[in-house]
C-alpha cells in the first residue's frame, strides 16, 4: 500500500444509465507499490463483503495479476433496464456477439424484459447469444413463467443467471426449464464461496473476482466449482476491471460478461 494516503483519490461518477438501483458509482483508487487498484463494494454490503473488495485492490497494487496464457478475451456488452429503442442501440453500437441483459427491473417488468430482449435479438441477428440476468429478485414459479417467455421472444437464450436467491430455488427452476442456469449471487454472497455445492442448481458459476478478494482467490473458487464459468465485472472504472481481465486471462475459455 501507499506510504501516503494523499495519494489515494475518492470518486463519485454520474452513470448515464441507472444500473442496479445506482445513479452514482462512488469507490476508491488506491495507489500501492504496482500503481494502482480500485476499492468500491456497493453501499448495501456489509464489512465481510466488503473486505473482500479490499483485498482484490490490495492484490492489485501489491502482489499483481497471474501470468495471461491468451491474448484475447470475448467479451458480451451489458444492456440495462432501458427501453426497447435504447437496448436496438446499446447492442448495435458495441460491436459484440453477445448480450446480457438486466430484467426483472421491477415487480410489473415483463411486457418491458420482453420488448427489450425482442429488440436485443433484432440488434444481434440470429446467430448473436443473449443471456438474461434477474439478480435473484423471483419465486420459483415466477421465474419459471417468466423464464419461457423471456427464453421464446429471444429466440433462445444461452443462460439465465441468478433467477432466484437460494441455492435450493435455483435446484428447483433448473428441474422445471429448458434455459441454463447460471448462479452469481449464490456463490460470492455465500459465507465460503469455496464451499457452496452449485452442482445440483446451476449449469453455469459467474465469478466476480473483485466481491470474491482477489483474481487468485477466484480461481480457486473456479476450481472449486467445477463448472464451466463465466468472469464478470462489478460496475467498476478502467481501473478495477483490470481484476476480472487478469481473471479471464489466465484461464482458458472464459469469457467476461
Amino acid at each position: 500500500m501507499s506510504d501516503s494516503a494523499e495519494q489515494n483519490v475518492v470518486y463519485a461518477i454520474p452513470m448515464r444509465t441507472r444500473f442496479r438501483g445506482i445513479t452514482v458509482r462512488e469507490g476508491m483508487l488506491i495507489h500501492g507499490p504496482l500503481g494502482w487498484g480500485e476499492f468500491c463494494p456497493f453501499p448495501e454490503y456489509d464489512d465481510r463483503e466488503a473486505a473482500a473488495w479490499l483485498a482484490t485492490a490490495i492484490e492489485q497494487v501489491t502482489t499483481g495479476w497471474p501470468e495471461p496464457v491468451r491474448d484475447r478475451i470475448p467479451i458480451n456488452c451489458t444492456v440495462p433496464a432501458v427501453d426497447a429503442e435504447q437496448a436496438h442501440a446499446i447492442v448495435g453500437r458495441s460491436g459484440c456477439r453477445t448480450a446480457k441483459v438486466k430484467v426483472a427491473d421491477h415487480p410489473e417488468s415483463l411486457a418491458e424484459d420482453l420488448a427489450r430482449v425482442e429488440a436485443v435479438r433484432d440488434a444481434l441477428g440470429p446467430n448473436g447469444a443473449i443471456r438474461v440476468d434477474a439478480n435473484a429478485v423471483w419465486d420459483v414459479d415466477t421465474a419459471v413463467r417468466h423464464i419461457e417467455r423471456i427464453d421464446k421472444a429471444a429466440g433462445g437464450l444461452e443462460y439465465i443467471e441468478q433467477p432466484c436467491r437460494t441455492i435450493e430455488e435455483l435446484a428447483a427452476v433448473r428441474r422445471r426449464v429448458d434455459v441454463r442456469i447460471a448462479a452469481d449471487e449464490s456463490i460470492r454472497r455465500a459465507e465460503d464461496p469455496l464451499r457452496v455445492a452449485v452442482a445440483g442448481a446451476a449449469d453455469i458459476a459467474v465469478l466476480k473476482c473483485t466481491p470474491l478478494g482477489g483474481v487468485r482467490r477466484a480461481r480457486q473458487v473456479a476450481e472449486a466449482a467445477g463448472q464451466p464459468c463465466v468472469v464478470s465485472a462489478a460496475v467498476e472504472t478502467s481501473v478495477g476491471l483490470a481484476a476480472p481481465q487478469a481473471q479471464a486471462g489466465a484461464r482458458p475459455g472464459q469469457a467476461i460478461a
